[in-house]
C-alpha cells in the first residue's frame, strides 16, 4: 500500500554517518561506540517503519569513508537491503554531481544515501532549495526524506527529519 505517495514521485534518504572518532586520516576514522549506537538506533526505527508498510524498503548506497561503511552496513543488516558504494558522495564532493546521477538514475524506489558533512546538508539544499548554501545542519546520523518528481535543483521537498536524539 503507497497511497501516501503520489504517482510520479519518488523519495531520497539523506542520511550522515555516525559520530566518527577523531584521527588521520580522514577516510580511515570509525564509529564511536556511541556512533554505532546511534546507527543501530537508525536501523530499528526504519526496520519498523518497513515492517508497517509507511517505507518502502530503500536502495542503499554509502560513500566509501570507513565510518559511513559502518552505518550503512547497520542500516543493510536491520533491512536485509544490499549496500553498494558510491565514490562521489565524501564530504567534499560538489552537490550538483549527486543531483545529477539522481536525475540520470531511475528512481523508481527509494533511495538512501550514507554519507558526510557538508555533503549532506549542501545536497539537501540543493534539492529542496535550489541552491547549496541553503543547506540543513545534520546532526550524526540524522535522516532527511525528500520527495520529488524529478530530481533537480529546487524541485524536491522535505518531508521528514528525523535524528538519533527524537528516538530514544
Amino acid at each position: 500500500m503507497n497511497s501516501h505517495r503520489q504517482q510520479g514521485s519518488c523519495s531520497v534518504l539523506i542520511m550522515r554517518h555516525g559520530e566518527a572518532a577523531p584521527g588521520f586520516p580522514d577516510h580511515a576514522r570509525p564509529l564511536t561506540p556511541r556512533g554505532e549506537h546511534e546507527a543501530e538506533t537508525m536501523a530499528r526505527w526504519l526496520a519498523t517503519r518497513i515492517d508497517q508498510g509507511e517505507l518502502s524498503r530503500p536502495t542503499l548506497y554509502a560513500s566509501p569513508y570507513v565510518r559511513a561503511q559502518q552505518t550503512a552496513q547497520r542500516i543493510s543488516d536491520a533491512l536485509g537491503a544490499p549496500l553498494n558504494t558510491l565514490s562521489f558522495i565524501t564530504p567534499e564532493d560538489p552537490p550538483g554531481d549527486v543531483s545529477d546521477w539522481l536525475l540520470r538514475h531511475p528512481v523508481d524506489s527509494p533511495i538512501m544515501l550514507v554519507s558526510h558533512m557538508p555533503l549532506v546538508g549542501d545536497l539537501a539544499g540543493l534539492l529542496v532549495e535550489g541552491a547549496p548554501s541553503q543547506g540543513v545542519g545534520f546532526p550524526t546520523a540524522a535522516i532527511a526524506e525528500l520527495e520529488a518528481d524529478v530530481w533537480a535543483a529546487g524541485c524536491a521537498q522535505l518531508k521528514r527529519f528525523t535524528q538519533p536524539s527524537q528516538l530514544a
